[in-house]
């Protein structure tokens, strides 16, 4: 009589090797949202800081809509709506521009607050020596407000990598949904969440470590 064949399995080495693969996934379209995300957040933080009026009556509201949408909402309204205007992309794309978006709404404001932080008359002396605007932004006023600003935008970016986890809405296998396949597999929740959580402190820690170790720097610069 031959033995029954059952759905359901014990945790494998194998499964290690799964939830280590989409931590990189989960590593990789963070990293590019972040970066892509904190280009175009500095300009808009930029515009807003320059174009006090027409900003805050068209630039502005437009991020507003991307801070104040719920992340997953977003996601899958891009994701449907997408094809219609000719954008066939994969939930991985998909994902990237999204979480890019929502990065640079979130960033457009802490790098107004770092341009606001440099006083004018450090910023008038920059000039009377000679300094051109752009020189006086690039060289004083982004530098100086940059590091006053730099734990805010840590966090902005370790909360962007946590909620990557939403782009699993899309069918992207990420950290959180491979542990939700071989939940539903293993039945074994609390072994491989547990995982998944060592794997996102796996990710974070360095960074905030590395952002702490940065601030001491140049607090003793």
């Amino acid at each position: 009589m031959s033995q029954p064949i059952s759905f359901f399995s014990g945790f494998q080495p194998s499964d290690l090797l799964f939830l280590a693969e989409a931590a990189w996934r989960t590593l990789l379209i963070s990293g590019l949202a972040i970066s892509i995300g904190t280009f175009f957040g500095i300009i808009f933080g930029w515009l807003l800081y320059e174009g006090r009026i027409w900003a805050s009556l068209t630039l502005a509201p437009v991020l507003d809509i991307f801070r104040s949408v719920p992340l997953i909402i977003q996601l899958v309204l891009f994701y449907n709506f997408a094809p219609i205007l000719g954008l066939n992309l994969d939930p991985f794309a998909s994902g990237v521009v999204i979480l890019a978006i929502y990065t640079a709404a979130l960033v457009a404001n802490v790098a107004r607050g770092g341009i606001e932080a440099v006083g004018q008359p450090m910023r008038r002396a920059a000039r009377s020596l000679g300094m051109s605007y752009w020189q006086d932004l690039r060289y004083v006023a982004l530098p100086i407000g940059g590091r006053a600003v730099f734990p805010a935008w840590v966090g902005v970016a370790l909360g962007v990598m946590k909620d990557s986890a939403l782009v699993s809405v899309l069918g992207y296998v990420e950290l959180l949904k491979a542990s939700q396949i071989l939940i539903t597999r293993t039945q074994e929740p609390f072994l491989i969440l547990s995982i998944a959580g060592a794997f996102y402190f796996a990710l974070s820690y360095p960074i905030s470590r590395y952002a702490a170790r940065l601030e001491q720097r140049w607090a003793h610069a």
